[in-house]
């Protein structure tokens, strides 16, 4: 899921180093590793992580402190945050006035039988035949994670959220970074949805 697409989008949307930055749901800590190269001081959090340069914490367990962070990244994490509203409120919590907070998302509400049926394809081509057809795994998915409006909605107490610039997405979800052209293609001739979506907000004062 993480490409240098995504780096360049995160680090032209932060501050300049070294400002503190909160990484949510950071994985494998490749994103968190490549912006402490850049000089940023970096907290990455994921209470799934097995990589130790990443602290298993959920959002709403990160204690606030009397330094707060310049910023917060969250590179498709907050679709799966759970509680929601706590969570976002602690977000809101964690960083300072006029903070930055960077995402990039997967809109599960846009992921519709065409995406699947898309996606299952290049899968199979790569000899990993889906074990669902599209319409289960349409409502599979949008059954259990958040849809970015939700997100965004739940965001707004604490920062002003710009419009959402959609793009491709499900060439990043193990089906591979060549792919990206052709799904672009697809999207710009109205056979695919956007799935992607990339947003900058501001921490209200």
């Amino acid at each position: 899921m993480y490409t240098v697409d995504v780096l360049a989008f995160v680090r032209a949307s932060l501050p300049e180093p070294p400002a503190r930055v909160l990484e949510v749901g950071a994985g494998d800590g490749e994103l968190a590793a490549d912006l402490r190269g850049l000089g940023y001081d970096v907290l990455a959090i994921d209470p799934a992580s097995e990589t130790s340069e990443v602290a298993r914490l959920a959002l709403h367990e990160v204690a606030p402190s009397a330094e707060p962070f310049d910023a917060a990244v969250a590179v498709v994490s907050l679709h799966h945050v759970e509680p929601l509203r706590e969570s976002c409120m602690r977000l809101a919590a964690l960083v300072r006035p006029g903070g930055r907070l960077v995402i990039d998302e997967f809109d599960v509400a846009r992921f519709d039988e065409r995406a699947a049926r898309w996606w299952i394809a290049q899968r199979a081509a790569m000899g990993e035949p889906s074990e669902h057809e599209p319409a289960a795994m349409v409502e599979h998915y949008r059954g259990h994670l958040h849809a970015l409006s939700r997100v965004m909605q739940q965001l707004a107490g604490g920062f002003a959220v710009g419009e959402p610039v959609r793009g491709p997405y499900l060439h990043r979800w193990w089906v591979g970074e060549g792919l990206r052209g052709a799904e672009e293609h697809l999207i710009a001739t109205g056979s695919l949805p956007a799935t992607g979506a990339r947003l900058v907000g501001v921490r209200r004062s």
